[in-house]
């Protein structure tokens, strides 16, 4: 009995864990190339830099694609 309420368990979180992934998108730009692109996690390393406007997370790639066309260090390059 317990191992089925274990199987349940596991199963209603490996189908639920997807809807709460990719909902936060960033614009970053690489220090070095000085080329921007969205990401879905924020970069935890110094290679990366957030250059978004005050930092903002966009919901949707859409959302950060318009985003990034007006970042002016996105637009420059």
């Amino acid at each position: 009995m317990k191992l089925r309420i274990a199987t349940a368990a596991l199963m209603v979180a490996a189908f639920s864990l997807p809807a709460f992934a990719a909902d936060e998108f960033y614009v970053v730009q690489d220090v070095k190339t000085k080329k921007c692109t969205i990401v879905d996690k924020k970069p935890t390393d110094t290679s990366m830099t957030v250059v978004s406007p005050s930092g903002t997370i966009y919901k949707s790639r859409t959302e950060a694609e318009s985003g990034m066309k007006t970042v002016k260090v996105c637009t420059s390059n």
